[in-house]
């Protein structure tokens, strides 16, 4: 039985089965007068012996209208009463199960054209669906069918037109069968790299910054790869892409400057209007975004805003196993954003007059507001007007003034903040979601030289490798409550194998590298299409969906076929082995035809596809890891921007054992003459050994620290 609380004036009422879950968004719903059932053999028993539809409802906790549509229509009792008779309920979070939630929204995305959650699936018993929407009223508005219409009108169906509800359902699941066949393309070329470059152009908003002329979403997968092409192409304006939009969104309300972190998106063009939820996801994105702008630009403020995120996460999102919760709500006290917003005379009351002025003539604050869709009166978000460096300069002040007096007017808001009633935190740990953060943590360690940054990268790796291992070798997918459960998918299993390869880069403690190469063989065996190339989400013998397909599109996170190619390309490159460089090559082959209709929806692919073409690098250090000589090495070979690289480290001969075993072609590299080397191979061609920083730099075609 779940530790869940029933909310408050809901004690008195029966929970429904969703209260022995330990889903978070499930638990939510576990005191609604709808008779739910979690996605379970039990459900689809019941609706083949009642020869019941299944209305299947599919969300997350710190979804906004899925909470609007819970309060409407599943928390009312005569919405319920029909949903009860017409229907067997099923609450599914996308987060725990993403296999349905995928199979499912590309249903919605065929039948309706257009997708997001909450989701709404009525099906067959047998799981084909032949109704999909998203979210639903109560009653009928502007033209949208509500849940009283729509419950009877679709039970009249199901009674007196059966057989045109299953013919529909079957050409539904052809339909998707279709869409979800992959024929491999011809190899792609640096033909690519410019088409994406050429569609992210068109999209630009040179004013503003970001994609798309109104919401703005971060799509720091699609910054990563124009930072790579701006080094290829020895191309400015995909630099300034990269440099608009970040200082867009560190300027932005889409940023906490209070307490850091990024909300989930913006709703203006502008950045300043959020969409309040934080997901774990976009804060190791982003943070991986603004190191490698530091690594390239070597501004102190992409420096200042990655720290900034890693400090959020830290603080507020790590368990005390080591891993880290998935998101923070929207809403505090059911209004959205109340948490985050701030009156002018609130900040009056709590700075001194000089500290007040600097932060509402910085921050865009007014006396009337400049949030106007709040329910709050008189509602500020803050955004700088300017980078941080322009912001002191227009107040007349030097930056190290600036940086004073913002940090002790921060410190006093965020003290008063804490106070405030929270946003509600999901704490559940995702394999998937932690294999990014962990990512971000081991390569922040590297960029920024934080060894702490690598401690807690660690701890996350112990824990997960640890506690979110299968009774067979595999990874589970969620933990929570003491309870690691759900067989994992391709994800899980390729995001946690690229921080694994970040940690190792970032301590060079070949155990991390050794689990990496382990995980990956089972993801080969369990994922891998040894027909057409690339690597299914699900496993074979996994649970029962409607079709098995392969993620290619590079959304909200990479698909896992994007980053398993550069996984495979790194691993291969650090292994010496020729069969992980030829899956990786046959899973592009995959992605090609997709990647064609739109190149600007696969750019984590096209970083990958960067490193292929090259130039890229192998790197060994060849020295005692704790000793001066080595170390200026290390930290030279991370200051520059050189992203298509992957460095080892070969201690002396009694240490290198385990590392020599793994990366055999290291046996050969030792310290010449007693002093650290670097050993620089580009493209399968080799260097001459050196123990001088600007030659290995030169080597890597840098000069004078900087990539050339």
């Amino acid at each position: 039985m779940s530790n869940f609380q029933a909310p408050a004036g809901e004690q008195d009422r029966r929970p429904n089965r969703l209260i022995g879950e330990k889903s978070p968004y499930l638990l939510q719903h576990a005191y609604n007068p709808v008779d739910w059932y979690p996605w379970s053999s039990e459900a689809f028993e019941l609706a083949q012996l009642k020869d019941k539809p299944i209305f299947l409802s599919i969300g997350y906790s710190t979804c906004h209208w899925c909470h609007v549509m819970e309060h409407e229509s599943f928390e009312d009792p005569e919405v319920a009463a029909l949903m009860n008779e017409a229907f067997v309920s099923i609450k599914v979070d996308r987060e725990e199960r993403p296999a349905i939630d995928q199979v499912y929204m590309k249903v919605c995305q065929l039948v309706t054209g257009s997708g997001g959650w909450p989701l709404t699936i009525i099906m067959t018993p047998g799981q084909k669906p032949f109704f999909a929407a998203t979210y639903i009223p109560k009653d009928d508005r502007f033209g949208r069918l509500g849940m009283l219409t729509l419950i009877p009108r679709i039970h009249r169906f199901w009674t007196e037109r059966r057989g045109e509800i299953e013919k529909s359902s079957q050409e539904i699941v052809e339909a998707l069968q279709r869409a979800s066949r992959v024929v491999p393309g011809a190899a792609l070329d640096e033909q690519a790299l410019d088409s994406t470059f050429e569609e992210l152009s068109a999209q630009f908003d040179p004013q503003n910054g970001g994609f798309g002329r109104g919401m703005k979403f971060p799509t720091p997968h699609t910054l990563l790869f124009l930072l790579r092409y701006s080094r290829r192409r020895r191309k400015e304006d995909a630099m300034e892409m990269v440099g608009k939009t970040l200082d867009a969104m560190g300027c932005g309300g889409i940023y906490d400057h209070v307490g850091f972190g990024f909300h989930r998106y913006a709703t203006d063009p502008q950045w300043h209007v959020p969409h309040f939820e934080k997901m774990l996801y976009d804060q190791a994105l982003l943070a991986l975004a603004y190191a490698e702008a530091f690594q390239a630009t070597r501004r102190a403020g992409y420096e200042r805003t990655a720290r900034e995120v890693l400090e959020y996460v830290s603080r507020v999102m790590t368990s005390p196993e080591g891993g880290f919760y998935s998101a923070e709500d929207a809403d505090s006290e059911g209004v959205e954003g109340k948490f985050y917003l701030w009156s002018e005379r609130e900040i009056r009351d709590l700075l001194t007059p000089d500290e007040a002025s600097l932060v509402i003539r910085a921050f865009s604050v007014s006396a009337r507001g400049n949030f106007e869709e709040s329910e709050i009166e008189n509602a500020n978000i803050l955004h700088l007007v300017a980078a941080q460096e322009e912001v002191a300069s227009a107040l007349g002040v030097s930056g190290r003034e600036w940086k004073g007096k913002w940090d002790r007017a921060r410190t006093k808001l965020f003290e008063a903040r804490e106070k405030r009633v929270h946003p509600y935190k999901d704490d559940k740990i995702l394999t998937d979601w932690n294999g990014l953060m962990l990512a971000a943590f081991a390569r922040a360690a590297q960029v920024f030289d934080a060894p702490e940054y690598a401690a807690t990268a660690g701890r996350a790796a112990e824990f997960l490798l640890s506690g979110m291992r299968s009774p067979t070798g595999g990874l589970l997918h969620r933990y929570r409550a003491g309870e690691a459960a759900i067989e994992g998918h391709l994800d899980d299993f390729v995001f946690l194998i690229w921080g694994l390869i970040e940690l190792y880069e970032a301590t060079f403690d070949p155990r991390w590298l050794e689990r990496a190469l382990e995980l990956n063989e089972r993801a080969v065996q369990d994922f891998w299409d040894s027909e057409h190339g690339g690597f299914y989400f699900t496993r074979e013998s996994g649970e029962s969906v409607l079709v098995r397909s392969k993620e290619f599109y590079d959304g909200a996170v990479p698909s896992g076929n994007s980053v398993a190619v550069l996984n495979l390309l790194r691993l291969a490159r650090m292994t010496g082995r020729a069969d992980l460089e030829d899956k990786a090559e046959r899973t592009a082959r995959a992605l090609g035809a997709g990647m064609r209709e739109s190149a600007a929806a696969h750019t984590f692919l096209m970083s990958a596809l960067d490193f292929a073409l090259g130039p890229s690098f192998e790197v060994v250090i060849a020295g005692e890891p704790g000793a001066e000589d080595t170390q200026a090495l290390l930290q030279a070979v991370r200051s520059v921007y050189v992203p298509n690289k992957v460095v080892l480290l070969r201690p002396a001969e009694a240490d290198g054992n385990l590392i020599a075993r793994l990366a055999p072609f290291v046996g050969s590299h030792s310290a010449v003459n007693g002093k650290a080397t670097a050993y620089v191979c580009q493209d399968f061609r080799c260097q001459r050994p050196t123990s001088a920083v600007r030659e290995m730099l030169s080597n890597l075609g840098c000069s004078q620290g900087h990539a050339s």
